[in-house]
């Protein structure tokens, strides 16, 4: 059975919690061995007012930052679920939501009690100013 359709199921509840102004900050990690990927950061951004999300690639001996649409952001991070990351923790002010791969890479999605308080900054200005995606 293909992870797949779970992970897009988990991408909807960010799209979600970005459309609710919930969203906090999402991170793929627990790599599979030593990986030069480390881990990857994915956190809203705003420039002259246009929505996006900024990728940052963490490896062991850099840094690389992209700039996605919501959809686009998909396609990017998609690829990176079992190779090498087995975990994305999607952190929202209303709770935390894991996306796992288990040993025979099966997927399942897990929601536990909120770490974050507050949204990301972003998100915040995005409310005041009434900025929708």
């Amino acid at each position: 059975m293909s992870f797949q359709p779970v992970f897009a199921e988990f991408w909807e509840k960010v799209k979600e919690s970005i459309a609710d102004k919930t969203y906090a900050k999402l991170t793929l990690a627990k790599t599979i061995g030593d990986t030069e990927l480390k881990n990857i950061y994915v956190r809203p951004v705003l420039n002259d007012g246009v929505f996006s999300l900024s990728v940052t690639a963490r490896y062991k001996t850099e840094e690389i930052e992209s700039f996605h649409s919501l959809d686009e952001a998909f396609i990017v991070l998609a690829p990176y679920m079992n190779n090498p990351f087995l975990t994305a923790l999607l952190f929202t002010t209303e709770n935390d939501i894991t996306f796992k791969l288990n040993k025979k890479r099966v997927g399942s999605i897990i929601e536990q009690a909120p770490t974050f308080k507050n949204a990301s900054d972003v998100i915040l200005e995005m409310k005041e100013k009434g900025i929708s995606i």
